[in-house]
């Protein structure tokens, strides 16, 4: 579809659409990482007194096939071990700390501490995350926990193509970089996703139009300047992904 017929779409639609919720998203990155360190249970704690909507996490899968919240694909970064996370044992990681005092938390971890106080964003970080991402949300919802609870999110379409498999109703939300506008909404489409996370210095006021008249929201990353919130909230994304959930006034 060229470009003026997307507009011309997006102006229509917008007209009978309001995008399924005009509630704005505010999302912890990486939990709140701008208060405390990112990915740790010490960070999703302090998302939810900060009262964010979502909370965003990373995970990779280690060598005894547990799924761990870690970012990086090596540990140097934040830890004081060496070498790429999914090369490790499950008792040797629980050897590492992260800057100094934190544990490398599981996913099951994070989903007993955040306890349904906001929507748990899990970015599948590393490769064949999908399918056990799947099974243990499957166990927490034989335990009270609604699909609700969860949304997906990935640069990594294929792993997104897995979990839309396994489940054809959990939240699924596609990241983006500069991808052109017309492959996001393609693949979009194709994954039947809820949502597209672009990087927030690509977003117009005509793309973002465009992008939610085609029945996404849009939930930009990762935005922490005043200036730079206000500045999208005015082009109307649907929320907003942040270091620090408590700068952003809904």
């Amino acid at each position: 579809m060229k470009m003026r017929n997307l507009v011309m779409v997006a102006a229509a639609s917008l007209l009978l659409s309001n995008c399924a919720s005009n509630s704005f998203i505010v999302c912890g990155h990486r939990g709140a990482m701008g208060h405390e360190t990112e990915n740790t249970i010490a960070s999703i704690n302090k998302g939810v007194a900060l009262k964010a909507d979502m909370l965003e996490i990373d995970v990779f899968k280690i060598k005894t096939g547990e799924l761990v919240v870690f970012h990086d694909d090596n540990m140097e970064r934040l830890t004081n071990g060496k070498g790429k996370i999914e090369e490790y044992s499950f008792d040797e990681l629980r050897k590492v700390l992260v800057s100094g005092k934190h544990q490398i938390p599981t996913l099951e971890e994070v989903i007993i501490a955040l306890d349904k106080k906001a929507v748990l964003n899990i970015e599948l970080k590393g490769e064949n995350t999908a399918e056990d991402t799947h099974r243990i949300i499957a166990e927490f919802r034989k335990k009270g926990w609604k699909n609700k609870d969860f949304f997906i999110s990935s640069f990594k379409v294929n792993e997104l193509k897995k979990m839309r498999a396994l489940d054809q109703k959990i939240a699924i939300g596609l990241l983006t970089y500069k991808d052109p506008l017309e492959t996001i909404l393609k693949v979009g489409k194709e994954l039947k996703a809820q949502a597209i996370n672009p990087y927030y210095k690509m977003l117009t006021a005509e793309n973002v139009a465009i992008m939610k008249a085609n029945n996404f929201k849009v939930l930009p990353w990762t935005v922490n300047e005043p200036a730079e919130i206000a500045a999208l909230q005015k082009l109307k994304v649907s929320g907003i992904i942040t270091d620090f959930p408590d700068r952003i006034v809904p």
